[in-house]
């Protein structure tokens, strides 16, 4: 038995998958009113469960940093490095899994791919409640990453399936907005769930990961029948409304290839622009996790009790997700996202400069909110910059890959990043994420400048030819199809 759809005759260019869309002879023909009707419908039935499972996942990923409060390194007798490297092992098996994943997606379907992996997270989480030394920890870490690491870089291409360029990156925005929530709740859940100590002989830290892991598997049991695989396919369009989903992804796509092809690949691999995508990634992801994982530790640092740090948590996220939410609406709106990105970096760079210079505890705690609220909106945002200016279908699910897997590694950064022996003042630590982010922020104001360039070039040769956008036809689009973004219809978004 075969998860693959079978091979159609009528295609000679590669195997199909469930996600490639009929040819549309139409252009859009909903009015304003009910296009947003259209949209209210799609993010509805859309949006909320994605954000329910990342939601999961990144609790799922970052509950070790309360649990190392409930007492998990004095149970599992550990010392020195052994936390850091706990949490830096995570990483690279989490990035191995992102680009193969996004390929078993486009050759099954989301919704059975997605219920796999959550599946299998979820018995990680749940056997890591289970563990009794170090190196039972380690393993069960690893299995973590490569269960979970094809979950962001998905959902992400998964959105740009039904929705317009300028419209994915709200959409993301809400659906990352749940790693904030996960910041939020985790603090709350792991003090309530570490009570549990001695129930069945566990600890209470173990119980964090039991519960939360059983949590998954519940979720992932509906996770099948919850998501809609394409527009084609969802059950919650009518027929109409499937025509104009198509019409409308078409008209924003420019025709260009959708359907699998190895050559896509190839494409995206050669292309530079992604990887300085990657390095801004990086710079950003290597806060991200710092913070997930340690602002607990942080927050105790400061000189407030293990319950009191576990609850003082939960504020900054809270902001967080306001920033991010409102962050993506705003770069929508104005359809720019490198110049949102370089000033949420200069408000991230500006709290840990506050944790750094200064050892009064309000102070310092007040750099947490800034630096949630500028790293955490730029996530979503980098990765929607990204997929906005990929053209075709399978080198923006590989391109995507690249971008969040890569970035990814500034977790295995982030695991180092605050040690124990620089306590309580960790000025490494924030030293090395100011840095970070610090270089994404050129990275995007270099990216920022040549995209604007290159529009610029671009509309000039056609002006040359006696060309605009509007003019041209169907088929000089369709001659151009496998170009992706090199086509000379194609602009990028700045």
């Amino acid at each position: 038995m075969s998860f693959l759809k079978p091979k159609s005759s009528l295609d000679s260019s590669g195997p199909t998958s469930v996600i490639e869309k009929p040819s549309v002879n139409v252009g859009p023909t909903f009015d304003n009113g009910r296009t947003a009707k259209l949209l209210r419908k799609m993010d509805w039935n859309i949006v909320p469960f994605l954000s329910l499972l990342y939601l999961l996942s990144f609790l799922d990923r970052t509950n070790i940093g309360n649990a190392r409060l409930a007492g998990l390194e004095s149970d599992l007798k550990m010392k020195g490095l052994d936390y850091n490297i706990a949490l830096a092992v995570f990483f690279p098996w989490y990035v191995a899994a992102e680009i193969p994943s996004n390929l078993m997606m486009k050759r099954t379907s989301p919704s059975l791919w997605l219920c796999i992996i959550m599946v299998a997270w979820g018995i990680c989480m749940t056997l890591m409640g289970l563990v009794k030394d170090f190196k039972s920890l380690l393993v069960v870490r690893m299995a973590l990453g490569l269960a979970e690491g094809g979950l962001f870089p998905g959902v992400t291409w998964y959105i740009t399936l039904w929705y317009r360029r300028h419209e994915c990156g709200l959409r993301m925005a809400i659906f990352f907005s749940a790693a904030t929530l996960a910041g939020a709740f985790g603090g709350l859940l792991a003090r309530g769930i570490s009570e549990m100590r001695g129930i069945g002989g566990r600890p209470g830290w173990a119980w964090i990961f039991i519960i939360e892991g059983i949590a998954t598997i519940i979720v992932a049991a509906f996770a099948k029948w919850l998501i809609n695989d394409s527009p084609e396919t969802a059950k919650f369009l009518t027929e109409e409304e499937r025509t104009e989903v198509r019409a409308r992804l078409k008209l924003d796509r420019t025709s260009l290839a959708d359907e699998y092809d190895i050559k896509y690949l190839y494409a995206a691999l050669r292309d530079w622009k992604i990887y300085v995508h990657m390095l801004i990634t990086i710079g950003i992801y290597a806060p991200l996790y710092s913070i997930s994982l340690f602002l607990p530790t942080i927050v105790k640092n400061m000189h407030y009790t293990n319950n009191q740090a576990q609850l003082m948590s939960v504020p900054p996220y809270v902001v967080g997700c306001i920033a991010t939410i409102t962050a993506g609406y705003a770069a929508d709106r104005s359809k720019k996202r490198g110049v949102y990105m370089m000033g949420f970096c200069l408000i991230a760079i500006i709290g840990f400069v506050m944790l750094i210079s200064n050892d009064k505890p309000h102070v310092q705690y007040v750099g947490t909110f800034l630096a949630v609220s500028g790293i955490y909106p730029n996530v979503p945002m980098g990765v929607a910059w990204n997929g906005n200016n990929i053209g075709g279908s399978t080198k923006r699910a590989v391109g995507i890959a690249m971008h969040v897997g890569f970035g990814n590694l500034g977790g295995v950064i982030s695991g180092f990043a605050y040690r124990s022996v620089d306590a309580p003042r960790y000025f490494s630590g924030h030293g090395l994420l100011i840095a970070t982010v610090s270089m994404s922020f050129c990275l995007c104001g270099f990216m920022h400048w040549y995209l604007v360039r290159e529009n610029a070039r671009r509309d000039a040769a056609m002006a040359a030819q006696g060309l605009t956008l509007d003019s041209y036809t169907e088929d000089m689009k369709e001659s151009e199809r496998e170009k992706g973004d090199n086509a000379t219809f194609f602009r990028y978004t700045v």
